[in-house]
């Protein structure tokens, strides 16, 4: 661990104890961006021995036969072999690089192994998020006692972070584009007995209007999203929609649930925290998706400090596979098209205010440094028992310098069941340099998405 990262722990473990939230950063302190940190606030520098590179600028030539037109991205490294396997017989030896959920499943399901590849940091952003972020730094503060951001815009709001709150709105935040849509994407449960079933297909869009410069800068506006339900039958025509604030001072999520049977659009202020998310039946809670979404107001978040991990990494053959059979088994995803790699990451700790309602008693989060995006989760339930850890599977969309990390998988060590949500195969995922108009997502026009 270098010197910065001590510094950057050590501070943001005094304003954790303290109970103090942060403000935006001195300008001094901002000088570290672009010089030993990237702009957006990772460590620029490789680690010790070289398994994790120094960053140079991300991944920004798209392969031989890449199609836009398909939104399907071409695997930069598929010539690349695994430099070794992680599985029960030796995971003692890795052990310190694992997330408690990685280590579970090596234990406990006989077959399950973590194939770790060279590292590459592909991650890059275009010149106006850097911009902005380097901006953000002296500017951004907390609000409404650490849930909002303010003083933000168009970049990542905290990189030089100090309190768990500001790692978890960085990710909240994290830059996956203007837009993008999974044309039609298929969700996954796997019981206990092995056999896969269809839980939702259909389309997905997600737009970040916290981005997009042409909008009023007061805009109380973060992400909003939609799913388009195409199927199985019984979901058929359903659809819903959210609104993400960037301020939950003066405005809280705004979510639709428009329903066939009552041909109406609905309220669905459920459609938060520990509900059960109707895209995986139940197998998931709606801020499971991404791993964490929606307000933060049940938890107290630590910032526990930054690691190195073995994570989900660089995923395109297991995001863009072709076949669904090779990717999902019968215990577990298929170790032979899922890409692992060592990446530093940040830890931060959420744990169930007193008083406060989840099914989760605590939560460990592991994001990473060059995204932003939470790529492992440790979820316990009342007792203290590891219950749902989770991965999200990412890839550095080349042609557009923007990252995805939108499909998620949550195993439940207790019940032997897992999912997979938001994989979008062979349909691929298309992104855009625009927002549709803000009549398009009016509830009228929920409406006339759904089938009657």
């Amino acid at each position: 661990m270098t010197k910065l990262t001590k510094t950057l722990i050590a501070a943001g473990l005094l304003a954790a104890h303290a109970g103090v939230l942060h403000a935006a950063v001195s300008a001094t302190e901002a000088q570290k961006l672009g010089t030993t940190l990237t702009s957006f606030g990772a460590e620029k520098a490789g680690n010790a021995d070289g398994s994790i590179p120094e960053y140079t600028g991300g991944l920004t030539t798209a392969p031989a036969g890449f199609d836009a037109s398909t939104g399907i991205r071409p695997d930069p490294f598929a010539s690349e072999k695994p430099l070794f396997s992680i599985d029960a017989k030796n995971m003692d030896q890795y052990a310190a690089k694992l997330s408690e959920g990685a280590k579970s499943l090596l234990k406990n399901q006989p077959g399950y192994r973590i194939d770790v590849y060279p590292t590459h940091r592909t991650v890059a952003y275009p010149q106006f998020v850097l911009d902005n972020t380097v901006k953000n730094a002296t500017r951004a503060s907390l609000s409404a006692d650490g849930l909002s951001v303010q003083g933000a815009r168009a970049g990542t709001p905290f990189p030089i972070p100090k309190t768990g709150n500001e790692v978890m709105l960085n990710h909240i935040a994290r830059f996956q584009g203007l837009r993008f849509v999974i044309p039609k994407y298929t969700a996954y449960n796997v019981n206990a007995s092995g056999r896969k079933v269809i839980s939702t297909q259909g389309m997905w869009a997600n737009e970040s209007a916290f981005y997009d410069l042409s909008r009023p800068a007061d805009e109380n506006l973060m992400t909003r999203a939609r799913a388009n339900y195409s199927g199985p039958a019984r979901r058929a025509g359903e659809s819903l929609q959210t609104a993400e604030p960037i301020d939950y001072t003066t405005l809280g999520r705004r979510a639709y649930q428009y329903l066939p049977g009552q041909r109406r659009v609905r309220l669905a202020p459920d459609l938060a925290y520990d509900t059960p998310n109707p895209s995986t039946s139940g197998m998931s809670t709606v801020d499971d998706t991404n791993l964490f979404s929606g307000k933060m107001d049940r938890y107290d978040w630590k910032l526990v400090g930054k690691k190195e991990l073995y994570v989900p990494y660089n995923t395109y053959r297991f995001t863009y596979a072709d076949n669904p059979d090779e990717v999902v088994g019968p215990k577990f995803l298929n170790p032979d098209v899922v890409r692992w790699e060592l990446h530093r990451v940040w830890v931060v700790e959420a744990t169930l205010k007193e008083g406060q309602r989840h099914i989760y008693a605590k939560r460990t989060y592991y994001l990473d440094e060059d995204s932003w995006a939470a790529l492992a989760v440790d979820q316990y339930d009342g007792r203290g028992q590891l219950w749902r850890p989770g991965f999200s599977y990412i890839t550095a969309l080349y042609d557009q310098s923007a990252i995805n990390n939108t499909p998620v998988s949550h195993y439940d060590v207790i019940a032997g069941t897992y999912y997979i949500n938001l994989w979008p195969g062979k349909y691929g995922l298309k992104i855009s340099n625009s927002l549709l108009p803000d009549s398009k997502w009016t509830p009228d026009n929920l409406a006339g998405t759904g089938i009657r």
